[in-house]
């Protein structure tokens, strides 16, 4: 009889001490989740960011995209026109 009350008490100690363990296990691995999460979160919060800067950056050339200012400098830049008897230097590096 004595035998299996400490065997009992054994068993008893072993399961709590499993059950413990499994409880550490799943909160560490949780805890693992929970970061990867907020990882991917602030990846796309930075992204969210970057993109609202660049549609207003959209919205003010759609602003000014009709103006004569804006139409000479492209002009300039992009397709290389210039007024006639405009001098232009070209600089090679």
């Amino acid at each position: 009889m004595k035998k299996s009350l400490k065997s009992n008490k054994i068993y008893k100690k072993v399961l709590i001490l499993l059950i413990v363990v499994l409880i550490a296990y799943v909160f560490i691995d949780q805890q693992k989740v929970l970061s990867s999460y907020q990882n991917t979160e602030s990846y796309y919060t930075e992204q969210i960011a970057k993109q609202n800067t660049y549609n207003e950056t959209l919205r003010s050339i759609k602003e000014n995209i009709s103006s004569a200012e804006y139409i000479e400098k492209f002009a300039r830049e992009e397709l290389d026109m210039y007024y006639p008897n405009e001098r232009v230097y070209l600089y090679k590096n």
